[in-house]
């Protein structure tokens, strides 16, 4: 089972709902939402995995963004206090996996899914801090929760042993979209061959976002694409695609253009069958059309979601 750790800013979300509108995930990926805001997106996304029955966790104590204070201040009568009372009523279903992240808020929210008759056994729980491993052992003592994310570290591999899932960021951030340029070509990951041997229930990252959170953006000097494929070995690799004229922020469309003119050379050098991501970057590169960096990161996370679910829908 692959879990793909999403943030759920606007264009994660968006990726998410288009890949299972067109039942493209396949039966293999649960996504993993870590919300960061209350906002329609949000709903409409989760809505939509009810919709077509394909299970989705979401987070319900999030660490990043203002998603825990949208929801205690959240006005009755407001739209806010619309939104809170759709996501509550959405997150009741079982489509939706609670999941948690041990931390200090941790154990009450435990507490309150005990007395409202939610299951340990039916949890996604997320423990990356080994100062709460005690708490997993006093918790989970007697039931195992469905998938439990731990990194890849001995510490957590001992007092862990049941329905282990390692939860690892395999991409490289480098600190401005230019430095790719150095870089173009490089591993990313293998954990799909060997979490079997391993002796887990899956394999997590956060795709080709990384696990660095940033609230808001800025127009970059460079436009980088990142497109994840297959290797000759079945390992994946990650292609770095990049604009040449990176003197300063204007023109964001001839960027993207120089960047998407590269990933369609390279895929005609060497097609493989497309995802929809892909296929809609390269329609963007005949049509000369500029999506907007949103829709670009977007489109990269469908590729690297939509190719992992074939792939272990295949290997069934």
């Amino acid at each position: 089972m692959y879990l793909p750790y999403i943030r759920g800013r606007q264009y994660e979300l968006l990726a998410l709902r288009e890949l299972v509108t067109n039942d493209l995930l396949g039966d293999y990926v649960i996504p993993i939402i870590e919300p960061v805001k209350l906002s329609p997106t949000l709903i409409k996304t989760i809505s939509e995995y009810i919709r077509v029955e394909h299970q989705v966790a979401v987070i319900r104590n999030p660490i990043v963004g203002s998603f825990k204070k949208d929801i205690n201040e959240a006005k009755n009568d407001s739209k806010e206090g619309v939104y809170k009372k759709e996501f509550q009523k959405l997150y009741d279903d079982n489509i939706v996996i609670k999941s948690i992240i041990l931390q200090k808020n941790a154990r009450s929210l435990l507490n309150y899914w005990d007395d409202n008759g939610v299951l340990k056994k039916d949890l996604l729980v997320i423990n990356t801090d080994r100062d709460f491993l005690d708490l997993f052992e006093q918790e989970f003592s007697n039931e195992n929760p469905c998938y439990a994310l731990i990194p890849d570290e001995s510490a957590f591999r001992r007092r862990i042993k049941r329905n282990r899932v390692i939860l690892d960021d395999k991409f490289e951030k480098q600190s401005r979209n230019a430095d790719y340029q150095d870089i173009e070509d490089e591993f990313f990951s293998d954990d799909h061959l060997y979490f079997k041997d391993d002796g887990l229930k899956g394999f997590a990252d956060y795709s080709v976002v990384g696990n660095d959170y940033q609230e808001g953006g800025f127009a970059p000097y460079a436009v980088a694409i990142h497109i994840v494929y297959f290797a000759k070995d079945n390992s994946l690799r990650i292609k770095h695609f990049v604009s040449d004229s990176n003197e300063d922020i204007s023109n964001p469309a001839k960027k993207f253009y120089e960047a998407v003119s590269k990933l369609n050379n390279w895929y005609q050098s060497d097609p493989f069958p497309p995802t929809l991501g892909l296929t809609t970057l390269l329609l963007h590169y005949n049509n000369q059309t500029y999506p907007g960096l949103g829709s670009v990161k977007k489109l990269s996370i469908m590729h690297h979601l939509e190719l992992m679910g074939k792939y272990l829908s295949e290997g069934k």
